[in-house]
């Protein structure tokens, strides 16, 4: 997240899939700082033979191009 937050300053759109962690310090130093979706339910995954559902709620975080200002 601080990777994505960080190519944000410099001018790129990210969106970013995670664990909704909302408990966590990454949660609220960085995913606070994008535009936040929870997703309902849990996600579904598919990986050849097996399949099986997320054990966590999932979240979509877009984090915008910004431009840093002087001296910030």
């Amino acid at each position: 997240m601080q990777k994505a937050y960080a190519a944000s300053l410099l001018g790129a759109l990210v969106v970013c899939l995670v664990p909704a962690r909302t408990d966590t310090a990454w949660w609220h130093e960085y995913a606070m700082q994008g535009d936040v979706r929870f997703l309902r339910g849990r996600l579904y995954m598919r990986r050849g033979e097996r399949t099986g559902r997320a054990p966590f709620p999932s979240a979509v975080v877009v984090f915008r191009p910004q431009q840093l200002l002087p001296g910030g």
